[in-house]
Formats: C-alpha cells, structure tokens, sequence
C-alpha cells in the first residue's frame, strides 16, 4: 500500500466561530447571556455583598483585598478578586479512590459521573414482611457503602444517611467518614463535614497512606461537600470547611441549595444570579486561602413547593437550572456537580 504525504495548508482550514458538541447537552444561554448573569452578580458582590459570620474568612477577605466591615459582617468582592481566583482555581483534579481503578478525573465540560447523595436520617426496610422505618446508623452507611462498590454505574461514594446512633454522643461526622470508607473501595464525598474536624480527617487520610503527606495530597480519597446559607451567606462551618479542605488540597464542592420563591428570587434567572454569588463566593474564597485548591461549581438549587413547603429535587425547574448551572461552571471552566433524581 502506497502512502502519500500532505501538507496541509492552514490558511485554507481556519474557521471562525465553529463551536463542537461532544456528548448530550441542554444550552439554555448564548455567551453574551452568561455574561449578563456574571456582571449581575458582580453588582451583587460590589454593591450588597456577602454576609461573612466567620472572623477567619473575613480576615482572609480583607487581607485580599476586599471591603469587610466588621460590625454588620458584611463582605463586598471587586471583580479582579474573583477574576483572579478563577485563574487560579483547577478546570480539572483527581479523585482518588482507595484503588487505582477507581479513579476519577474531574474536569470543566468532561466526563459525566454518577454519585449517591443524601443525607437521609431514616431507613426503611422490611422486617418479618412488614415495612418499617427507623432512624438511620452507622451500619446503614457501611452497608450502603457495600452497595455503592459494587454497583459498576456508580462511581463514587457520597454520605447517604446519617449515623443518628451517634448524634448524642459526639464525632458523628468522624464515625460516618469511618464507615464510608470501610464500606467502598471508590473515592468518598463526606456531605456533612464538619470544619473542626478537618484536621482529624486529615489525620486518616495520611493513615491510609501510611503518613506519606505528599500521597494525601497527590491522592486524595476524600473530599467534602458545603452549602452557603441563602441567600447570600457564608456561615462559621461552611467557612472552616472550605479554608481547612483547602489548606489540605481536598477537594471541595460549594453546592448552593437555594430555593426559588423561598430564599431566592421566584424567577430563575434571578435565582442563578443569587445561587452564582454563594458558589463564586465560596470559590474564592477556597483560592485565597490557598491558590490552586480543587474545587467543584455545585448545585442542589431548585423551586420551592408553595403548597406543601418543600423542596423538590426531582422537579422541572431543578433540570433547568442544573442546565444553566453547568454551563456556568463551563463559562468559568470550572468542574459541576448538580444533584437531581
């Protein structure tokens, strides 16, 4: 067979403004749109700002550049404070899971993962044929764990109920990060970290590695999920948790859980402006306290249920603006995470 070599003339296959699908998608916004939503919540940053109940982030704001007053615990973020934590902050960083062939990579516009998610604090199951429900335990999350290693379309592990066997005793948060990690050899999203007890985490991880700090950092087998109160606020565990996962290199997921009609805006463009200011918040202030930290662009936001005083995860208004959220995280090449049924 005879080969034949080309040189290609670049002239003739430039293209201007051609733009590829890869996988499925829904595009909700142009370019100049995201950009609309962007500038608006750089008024809310400028104009309103965030309220910072935590001493140690609003020093760390300040000390960055940032307009902090103290005594009503407000924060106001220019534009090239945002602007340079985006530049900073990684499109794409490994989870590690407790076996290499369980790692994942997370990436801006990548791969589509599967994970569980709660945190549920009753089970129900049958006994003696008859259906029961009762408060969730520690042995719950292990045998969800089990389940979650096995089941090959999962691909990794988030805290699915809550072990209320230890709610009165103390460490609770300590117990189920234990018994999510004996139950799943994938990596472990902890969903109710606690801020001051990072540094025990921590001390696990490392244990896992056999002390190597540089491994823990390589390969983190844990990272952890927060949730700014809305509207607009990031209070004292949510600030620890961000700042000490950082400290650490754990990669952390912001996750906005704001409700349309109830704690944010009735409109859903509205409710993004305000659900992109708790996360870019969070984002920002993950890079100041160390630049180059993993971090997610999350998302629980939906419509609140005026009849029946809920929040439906599995509701339409849910899709849309995971939708939108998604090509948010893309606009600021940031890795998502939407929750949804």
């Amino acid at each position: 067979m005879a080969y034949t070599s080309y040189v290609i003339n670049m002239r003739k296959y430039v293209e201007a403004g051609v733009e590829k699908l890869h996988g499925a998608g829904l595009k909700l916004f142009s370019k100049s749109e995201l950009r609309e939503i962007h500038q608006a919540t750089m008024d809310v940053f400028t104009d309103t700002g965030v309220l910072v109940t935590d001493e140690l982030g609003r020093k760390v704001f300040e000390e960055n550049g940032c307009e902090v007053d103290n005594e009503t615990q407000m924060v106001k973020i220019p534009e090239w404070v945002v602007r340079k934590a985006l530049q900073t902050a990684p499109s794409r960083f490994l989870l590690a899971g407790r076996t290499k062939e369980n790692d994942l990579i997370q990436e801006a516009g990548g791969k589509v993962y599967w994970t569980t998610f709660g945190t549920g604090v009753q089970v129900f199951e049958f006994k003696d044929g008859k259906p029961v429900v009762r408060d969730s335990v520690e042995q719950d999350i292990i045998d969800t764990a089990i389940v979650t290693d096995w089941c090959d379309n999962i691909d990794y592990f988030s805290l699915t109920v809550s072990a209320r066997d230890w709610s009165d005793k103390g460490a609770q948060d300590v117990h189920e990060l234990m018994a999510s990690l004996k139950g799943t050899s994938k990596h472990f999203q902890h969903i109710d970290p606690v801020g001051t007890s990072i540094d025990t985490y921590w001390e696990v991880v490392k244990a896992f590695y056999g002390g190597d700090e540089e491994l823990a950092r390589k390969r983190p087998i844990l990272s952890l999920l927060l949730c700014p109160t809305s509207p607009l606020q990031l209070h004292e565990n949510a600030v620890k948790v961000i700042i000490y996962g950082a400290k650490y290199e754990m990669p952390v997921n912001v996750l906005s859980m704001a409700m349309a009609g109830a704690t944010s805006p009735v409109h859903v463009a509205g409710t993004l402006v305000t659900h992109n200011a708790e996360v870019l918040a969070g984002i920002v202030l993950s890079q100041l306290a160390n630049p180059g930290a993993p971090v997610w662009y999350g998302s629980s936001t939906t419509a609140f249920d005026l009849r029946k005083g809920t929040a439906p995860v599995g509701s339409p208004e849910l899709a849309l603006i995971s939708a939108a959220v998604a090509q948010l995280a893309q606009y600021y090449n940031l890795p998502s995470y939407v929750a949804g049924t």
